[in-house]
Order: C-alpha cells, then sequence, then structure tokens
C-alpha cells in the first residue's frame, strides 16, 4: 500500500501579517476540530484530540514500506491534524534512567557555580535548565549516550516530518514543586522572536517555519497532570497568523480556558509542531521534580552552500564601513551591506555562556556590527567585542 499523500489545494499567502490580520473568532474556528481516530488507523487511541501510539508501533515500522506509511500519517497529523503525537513507552526505562542520573550530576555541577540559567519563556531560575545537554551527555557518559540516541522512535517521528540527514538539540528542563506555567507560546524558529521581529518576515516565512523543526519531550519522571505536564491547544499550528497571534491578550486568555494536557510516564515521547500552542505547565505538586529531556530535531535544509567566515569579514569591512558612514552613506546602503558581511541570526549559540538579555535571543552578530558603526567603535574596540562574542557561542566541547 502506497502512502497517502494528501494534496493541499489552497494558496499560500504572501505579503506581511500584522497584529490587526489576527482575530480570535477565525482562530477558534480553527482550533474547534476533533480528531477522527478513522484518518489514523496506526493510532492507538485519542487522548483530548491528542494520538497516542503503543509500544507496539515500534514492530509495525520493521519494514520500510509500512514505516513509510506510518510516516505519513504522522506528518498528516502534525501538519493538518491535532499537531501532537504521543508515544507511549518510547524509551526503555533503564536508558532513561542511565541519563537521567547523567543530567542530575550535570545540574547539581551547574548549581554549584555562580550561573543563574536562563529561560525563554519562564522566569530565570526558575526551573532547572541544563542548555547543550547532547553535548554534555556525550561528554559525560559515552555509553549512555550511544544507548538514548539508538532510539528508533525519535528517528521514525524526526523522519516523519523533516526527513534524512536531520541534527538533533537537546535541553533538559526540571519543573521543581511550585515552578509556575510558561506564556503559552509557539517554538523556534519565529517563536522565539518578539511580535515586531516576526512581523518583519513575510507570510510565507510564517508557514515556512514550522517545516524546519519538529519539537519533542522525553519523560524523565512520572508527569501526572497534577506536576504541570506541556498544555498544548490541538490544531492551533494551522492558524497562519499564530507568530503574532500569541502574544495578544485575547489568544492567551482562550488558550487558557481551552489548552489540554496528558499525563506522561517516565520514557514516553512527545512530538509536536512547532506552531502549536503550547507551554509548562505549574507543577502543583509538593514532591515531584518533572523532568523532561526536551528535542528541538532541526532540518538539514537550514543552512548556506558554502562556509563562509563572517567573523573575518566583519573584521575586514569595519574600517571601511565605519568611514563610509562618517561619509554620509546611507542607512539602507549600511544595512545591506551589514546583512551580507555579518551573522543576522542569533542562533545556533552557547546557551550557557550566551545567555539572551532582555530578549528572547541573544545579541546576533549583525546587532553587535551595527551597535559599533552607530557608537563608533574604534577597529580594536570592535575585534574584542566580536572576538568575545564568538567564544561565549562556542560549544561546551570546544
Amino acid at each position: 500500500m502506497a502512502p497517502h499523500i494528501r494534496q493541499r489545494t489552497a494558496s499560500v499567502p504572501t505579503g506581511w501579517f500584522s497584529p490587526q490580520d489576527c482575530d480570535i473568532d477565525d482562530f477558534v474556528a480553527v482550533v474547534q476540530d476533533a480528531t477522527d481516530p478513522s484518518d489514523y488507523p496506526f493510532a492507538d487511541a485519542v487522548a483530548n484530540n491528542v494520538l497516542v501510539y503503543g509500544p507496539g508501533i515500534r514492530d509495525r515500522v520493521s519494514d520500510d514500506a509500512t514505516r513509510h506509511e506510518v510516516q505519513a500519517e504522522l506528518a498528516r497529523a502534525l501538519l493538518d491534524g491535532p499537531g501532537i503525537v504521543v508515544f507511549a513507552g518510547a524509551f526503555d526505562g533503564a536508558v532513561v534512567d542511565a541519563a537521567t542520573a547523567v543530567f542530575n550530576r550535570l545540574l547539581a555541577e551547574q548549581a554549584a557555580g555562580s550561573t543563574v540559567v536562563g529561560d525563554h519563556f519562564a522566569k530565570p531560575g526558575e526551573n532547572g535548565r541544563l542548555w547543550s545537554a547532547l553535548d554534555k551527555l556525550a561528554a559525560a557518559d559515552a555509553d549512555v549516550f550511544v544507548d538514548y540516541y539508538a532510539n528508533d522512535v525519535l528517528a521514525l517521528a524526526s523522519e516523519a516530518w523533516l526527513g534524512p540527514n536531520y541534527q538533533v538539540t537537546s535541553q533538559v528542563n526540571v519543573v521543581y514543586p511550585g515552578g509556575t506555567a510558561q506564556v503559552p507560546h509557539r517554538d523556534y524558529h519565529l517563536g522565539f522572536m518578539d511580535s515586531d521581529q516576526a512581523q518583519a518576515y513575510p507570510a510565507q516565512a510564517h508557514l515556512l517555519s514550522p517545516a524546519l523543526t519538529l519539537q519533542g519531550a522525553v519523560a524523565h519522571s512520572d508527569m501526572p497532570v497534577e506536576s504541570g505536564p506541556t498544555l498544548l491547544l490541538p490544531f492551533s499550528q494551522r492558524y497562519p497568523q499564530g507568530y503574532l497571534a500569541w502574544h495578544l491578550p485575547a489568544f492567551q486568555e482562550y488558550f487558557a480556558r481551552h489548552y489540554v494536557q496528558l499525563p506522561l510516564d517516565k520514557g514516553d515521547a512527545i512530538f509536536f509542531n512547532p506552531a502549536v500552542f503550547h507551554g509548562a505547565g505549574t507543577n502543583r505538586t509538593a514532591d515531584v521534580a518533572r523532568m523532561a529531556n526536551l528535542l528541538q530535531v532541526s532540518s538539514a535544509f537550514g543552512r548556506p552552500m558554502e562556509t563562509i567566515d563572517t567573523t573575518a569579514i566583519c573584521l575586514l569591512v569595519y574600517p571601511v564601513l565605519r568611514r563610509r558612514v562618517v561619509e554620509g552613506a546611507s542607512a539602507r546602503a549600511v544595512a545591506n551591506v551589514v546583512t551580507a558581511a555579518a551573522e543576522g541570526y542569533a542562533f545556533p549559540t552557547n546557551l550557557d555562556s550566551d545567555q539572551p538579555v532582555g530578549s528572547m535571543a541573544p545579541l546576533s552578530q549583525a546587532r553587535l556590527l551595527e551597535q559599533a558603526l552607530a557608537e563608533t567603535w574604534d577597529d580594536e574596540q570592535f575585534r574584542a567585542a566580536l572576538t568575545a562574542q564568538q567564544d561565549r557561542r562556542r560549544s561546551p566541547l570546544a
């Protein structure tokens, strides 16, 4: 049986979205849908509109033909369906426990230091956060790393949404008793921007962004609802203006009234379209430190064709640009050169050392270059600041 291919006939919008385009009634019409189990024959259950796949799915995908059928079903669910899938018992409990022991050791070492670890959508220091956990797990215990990332459910879901050659990143999140809920949001890429930044990207980019990443989480502890597992709004990934809408009070209030939560057992895994409105819940227990390994899986395609040393280019052109600014070059001409010369995007980075300050993302190389030009730094001042920035961005393994 060939994989089902769903034809999408709606045209892709162009132009630019604005907050005025966000209509709560239109949003409600999109999200007030129901998941029909008959559309997803490989799923074992539907809970709160979320598809649940049992441990038996791993045996069913052992041959390529069935694997592709299952992956086509998962892609439909993530794109046009509820946007969320859960795999019960996805990870072996012993493997999870071994990784948890490493993570706890690393978190304890981090807590003994003096750095307050930031968070994108919660108060800094309120949760336990282990950034760059993929690198750190490999460095701390390569055997555990190999056992953990040999998992085929992770590969099944990632390939279904992104295809091969994807890149995994991992951030461990521990929500302690009393930890409060995150602001409901969408996720990386456009979800890590404030409304003004997101508006600068044209409408087609708003539809492209969710196709570049897959969000996932592995439960490293049992997560009863009172411990605050992720709050989710099924079908919300369908709303085209959602990267602006989630900032608006009317949409946040609707989310607060209509989100769903699924309890998870240790070893369960959840994957969702990054455009789904979601946020970690409040931990109302007295004794459950809810630990999840948050997995962000990126498409192989989000990279340029050639290797470019933007740091070297910035150092070479800065004296010229500074002189041109003094000579009266237009702001647009300078901005165009900055875009060509510098890395304009803040990620990837090392969030341990390159933390966001007053924003959801750290300062990008392009913004640093603009700051230097605006404040007329001399060449050595710019070189020192640029070098320090690059040092902060290095992997913890570097």
